[in-house]
Protein backbone atom coordinates (compact mmCIF):
# COMPACT_ATOMS: atom_id res chain seq x y z
CA UNK A 1 0.00 0.00 0.00
CA UNK A 2 1.16 3.09 -0.93
CA UNK A 3 0.07 6.32 0.51
CA UNK A 4 0.66 9.42 -1.46
CA UNK A 5 1.64 12.74 -1.06
CA UNK A 6 2.26 15.63 -3.23
CA UNK A 7 5.79 14.58 -3.79
CA UNK A 8 4.97 10.77 -3.72
CA UNK A 9 5.78 7.87 -6.11
CA UNK A 10 3.27 5.88 -7.83
CA UNK A 11 3.92 2.26 -9.96
CA UNK A 12 4.52 4.49 -12.80
CA UNK A 13 5.82 7.68 -13.34
CA UNK A 14 2.60 8.77 -15.34
CA UNK A 15 1.47 12.27 -16.35
CA UNK A 16 -1.79 13.30 -17.94
CA UNK A 17 0.50 15.25 -20.73
CA UNK A 18 2.56 11.90 -21.11
CA UNK A 19 -0.90 9.80 -22.31
CA UNK A 20 -0.07 8.48 -25.77
CA UNK A 21 -3.40 8.95 -28.00
CA UNK A 22 -1.91 8.29 -31.22
CA UNK A 23 -2.63 4.74 -30.47
CA UNK A 24 -6.01 3.04 -31.09
CA UNK A 25 -6.46 1.70 -28.41
CA UNK A 26 -10.37 3.23 -27.54
CA UNK A 27 -9.23 6.39 -25.37
CA UNK A 28 -11.32 8.93 -25.92
CA UNK A 29 -9.16 12.29 -25.42
CA UNK A 30 -12.25 14.54 -24.52
CA UNK A 31 -13.17 12.13 -21.98
CA UNK A 32 -9.87 11.87 -20.26
CA UNK A 33 -9.83 15.86 -20.55
CA UNK A 34 -13.51 15.61 -18.46
CA UNK A 35 -11.49 13.30 -15.97
CA UNK A 36 -8.93 15.59 -15.57
CA UNK A 37 -10.66 18.01 -14.15
CA UNK A 38 -11.20 15.72 -11.33
CA UNK A 39 -14.48 16.98 -10.77
CA UNK A 40 -15.48 13.43 -10.71
CA UNK A 41 -13.29 13.33 -7.15
CA UNK A 42 -14.94 16.34 -5.96
CA UNK A 43 -18.37 14.50 -6.64
CA UNK A 44 -17.57 11.23 -5.25
CA UNK A 45 -17.56 9.47 -8.43
CA UNK A 46 -16.03 6.04 -9.56
CA UNK A 47 -13.72 5.32 -12.63
CA UNK A 48 -13.28 1.99 -13.80
CA UNK A 49 -10.35 0.85 -16.31
CA UNK A 50 -11.15 -2.22 -18.65
CA UNK A 51 -8.83 -3.85 -20.90
CA UNK A 52 -5.92 -6.23 -21.78
CA UNK A 53 -2.56 -6.59 -20.22
CA UNK A 54 -0.42 -3.34 -21.03
CA UNK A 55 -3.36 -1.75 -22.75
CA UNK A 56 -2.38 1.43 -20.08
CA UNK A 57 -5.00 1.14 -17.45
CA UNK A 58 -2.41 1.44 -14.74
CA UNK A 59 -0.57 4.50 -15.97
CA UNK A 60 -3.67 6.22 -16.55
CA UNK A 61 -4.94 5.26 -13.26
CA UNK A 62 -1.79 6.82 -11.75
CA UNK A 63 -1.36 10.17 -13.92
CA UNK A 64 -4.88 10.82 -12.68
CA UNK A 65 -3.42 10.12 -9.12
CA UNK A 66 -0.87 11.91 -9.67
CA UNK A 67 -2.49 15.13 -11.49
CA UNK A 68 -5.09 14.84 -7.63
CA UNK A 69 -1.86 14.37 -5.76
CA UNK A 70 -0.70 17.74 -7.53
CA UNK A 71 -3.56 19.42 -6.62
CA UNK A 72 -3.68 18.28 -3.03
CA UNK A 73 -6.49 15.40 -2.84
CA UNK A 74 -5.33 12.52 -0.28
CA UNK A 75 -4.69 9.77 -2.52
CA UNK A 76 -3.98 6.47 -1.83
CA UNK A 77 -2.67 3.87 -4.27
CA UNK A 78 -2.33 -0.06 -4.17
CA UNK A 79 -2.36 -3.26 -5.98
CA UNK A 80 -5.74 -4.83 -5.03
CA UNK A 81 -4.75 -8.40 -4.15
CA UNK A 82 -1.54 -6.92 -1.83
CA UNK A 83 -3.93 -4.54 -0.52
CA UNK A 84 -6.76 -7.35 0.46
CA UNK A 85 -4.13 -9.72 1.30
CA UNK A 86 -2.97 -6.82 4.26
CA UNK A 87 -6.13 -6.28 5.26
CA UNK A 88 -6.56 -10.35 5.80
CA UNK A 89 -4.04 -10.01 8.04
CA UNK A 90 -5.24 -6.99 9.61
CA UNK A 91 -8.30 -8.82 10.07
CA UNK A 92 -6.59 -11.70 12.26
CA UNK A 93 -4.68 -9.19 14.37
CA UNK A 94 -8.05 -7.38 14.93
CA UNK A 95 -6.70 -4.07 13.38
CA UNK A 96 -8.80 -4.30 10.45
CA UNK A 97 -11.22 -1.15 11.10
CA UNK A 98 -7.89 1.17 12.07
CA UNK A 99 -6.66 -0.02 8.81
CA UNK A 100 -9.95 0.27 7.15
CA UNK A 101 -10.36 3.98 8.70
CA UNK A 102 -6.90 4.92 7.05
CA UNK A 103 -8.03 3.96 3.95
CA UNK A 104 -11.15 6.29 4.24
CA UNK A 105 -9.52 9.16 4.97
CA UNK A 106 -8.11 9.43 1.81
CA UNK A 107 -10.11 11.16 -0.96
CA UNK A 108 -9.13 9.39 -3.84
CA UNK A 109 -8.37 5.03 -3.61
CA UNK A 110 -6.69 3.76 -6.54
CA UNK A 111 -7.33 -0.10 -7.00
CA UNK A 112 -5.02 -1.51 -9.30
CA UNK A 113 -5.59 -4.77 -11.10
CA UNK A 114 -8.47 -5.75 -9.31
CA UNK A 115 -10.07 -9.11 -10.05
CA UNK A 116 -6.28 -10.66 -11.11
CA UNK A 117 -6.86 -12.85 -8.38
CA UNK A 118 -9.97 -14.81 -7.27
CA UNK A 119 -10.99 -13.66 -3.66
CA UNK A 120 -10.50 -15.74 -0.86
CA UNK A 121 -13.74 -16.62 1.36
CA UNK A 122 -11.91 -14.32 3.93
CA UNK A 123 -11.14 -11.49 1.28
CA UNK A 124 -14.77 -11.38 -0.04
CA UNK A 125 -16.43 -9.04 2.93
CA UNK A 126 -13.51 -6.73 2.85
CA UNK A 127 -13.83 -5.21 -0.30
CA UNK A 128 -17.46 -3.95 -0.16
CA UNK A 129 -16.57 -3.07 3.43
CA UNK A 130 -13.57 -0.65 1.65
CA UNK A 131 -16.91 0.21 -1.32
CA UNK A 132 -19.94 1.17 1.52
CA UNK A 133 -17.47 3.45 3.34
CA UNK A 134 -17.27 5.37 0.45
CA UNK A 135 -19.84 5.05 -1.57
CA UNK A 136 -21.43 8.76 -2.76
CA UNK A 137 -18.76 10.22 -1.16
CA UNK A 138 -15.18 9.48 -1.65
CA UNK A 139 -13.54 8.11 -5.15
CA UNK A 140 -11.98 4.82 -6.48
CA UNK A 141 -9.97 4.19 -9.83
CA UNK A 142 -10.18 0.62 -10.14
CA UNK A 143 -7.92 -1.21 -12.93
CA UNK A 144 -9.10 -4.83 -14.35
CA UNK A 145 -8.28 -6.88 -17.20
CA UNK A 146 -11.64 -8.27 -17.09
CA UNK A 147 -14.94 -6.45 -17.34
CA UNK A 148 -17.49 -6.26 -14.93
CA UNK A 149 -19.56 -9.07 -16.39
CA UNK A 150 -17.12 -11.29 -15.38
CA UNK A 151 -16.94 -10.24 -11.74
CA UNK A 152 -19.21 -12.78 -10.33
CA UNK A 153 -16.68 -15.68 -11.03
CA UNK A 154 -13.93 -13.34 -9.74
CA UNK A 155 -16.00 -12.62 -6.68
CA UNK A 156 -17.13 -16.06 -5.71
CA UNK A 157 -20.69 -14.82 -4.20
CA UNK A 158 -23.18 -13.49 -6.63
CA UNK A 159 -25.17 -11.33 -3.59
CA UNK A 160 -21.70 -10.12 -3.15
CA UNK A 161 -20.73 -9.13 -6.74
CA UNK A 162 -24.17 -7.64 -6.84
CA UNK A 163 -23.32 -5.52 -3.88
CA UNK A 164 -20.36 -4.44 -5.45
CA UNK A 165 -21.04 -3.58 -9.00
CA UNK A 166 -24.34 -2.06 -7.53
CA UNK A 167 -22.21 0.70 -5.92
CA UNK A 168 -19.08 1.34 -7.45
CA UNK A 169 -19.30 -0.39 -11.66
CA UNK A 170 -23.08 0.47 -12.72
CA UNK A 171 -22.53 4.45 -12.12
CA UNK A 172 -19.24 4.78 -12.48
CA UNK A 173 -17.43 6.48 -15.49
CA UNK A 174 -15.63 3.99 -17.89
CA UNK A 175 -12.72 3.54 -20.19
CA UNK A 176 -12.59 0.00 -22.29
CA UNK A 177 -9.45 0.10 -23.50
CA UNK A 178 -8.63 -2.01 -26.76
CA UNK A 179 -5.72 -3.32 -28.89
CA UNK A 180 -2.20 -4.26 -28.70
CA UNK A 181 0.01 -3.75 -24.87
CA UNK A 182 1.34 -0.48 -25.21
CA UNK A 183 4.71 -2.20 -23.66
CA UNK A 184 4.71 -4.76 -26.96
CA UNK A 185 4.56 -1.19 -29.25
CA UNK A 186 7.29 0.73 -27.14
CA UNK A 187 9.17 -2.58 -28.02
CA UNK A 188 8.85 -2.49 -31.64
CA UNK A 189 10.26 1.05 -31.66
CA UNK A 190 13.35 0.23 -30.41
Amino acid sequence: MTRLTKNASFRYKAYLEEIDYTVSRGLDRNQMERLATLDFIRNGQNLFITGCAGTGKSFLACALGHEACKRGTRTLYANAAKLLGMLKAAKVKNSLEAELKKIERCQLLILDDLSLVRLDAKERPILPDIIEDRHERKSIIITSQYPSSSWYGMVGDPTVADAILDRIVHSAHSIELTGESMRKLKAKKV
